[in-house]
């Protein structure tokens, strides 16, 4: 997912929910993410999104690992590990009377087999404990917007690059699907 630089600096209540390591029965945990990981991340970015940016015209070797820097906020972003790997990160920051989830990447060779539906599901039950709707942008043609919609997001705008989706608290999920 692309995103900009949404987020009013407050820390997200829904990502400091996160911030107590539990471990889920599949064997992931989320930890809080640190400055230092903003190499890692930058790079799981560019790897993730490099197919869909191509096939808009839109990769950039650069641009894909800079807008992560430009926009990375560790106190919102929680990084999900399997054993001592990181398989990917999800970030959760308030916007525009909303919480926006952005930079949700898997590892490749973590996409597929259930792992984004669940942290998905962690992160839309602590929203929906505070009552609030979610937002998101995904490119067009991405296959991640099947696992949104699985999981009650809806089109609210769109433009030849982008998704905008939303949904609103407890939304139901349509399927328990994996990802």
């Amino acid at each position: 997912m692309d995103d900009g630089e949404m987020g009013s600096g407050r820390r997200s209540a829904v990502v400091h929910a996160a911030r107590t390591t539990a471990a889920h029965a599949a064997g992931w945990t989320l930890r809080s993410a640190v400055a230092a990981d903003i190499e890692v991340i930058a790079e799981l970015r560019a790897m993730v999104m490099r197919a869909d940016l191509e096939r808009l015209g839109r990769y950039d070797e650069h641009r894909v690992r800079q807008r992560l820097r430009d926009s990375f906020s560790p106190q919102h972003t929680s990084i999900i590990m399997i054993d001592s790997e990181l398989a990917g990160c999800v970030t959760v920051r308030p916007a525009e009377g909303r919480q926006w989830l952005e930079h949700f990447y898997l590892a490749p060779h973590r996409q597929g087999r259930g792992l984004g539906s669940a942290v998905l599901r962690t992160v839309l039950e602590r929203t929906d404990a505070q009552g609030m709707a979610v937002g998101l942008n995904v490119l067009q043609g991405s296959a991640a917007r099947r696992l949104y919609e699985r999981h009650g997001f809806v089109v609210e705008a769109q433009d030849p690059i982008d998704i905008f989706m939303m949904r609103p608290p407890g939304a139901m999920a349509s399927s328990p699907a994996k990802a």
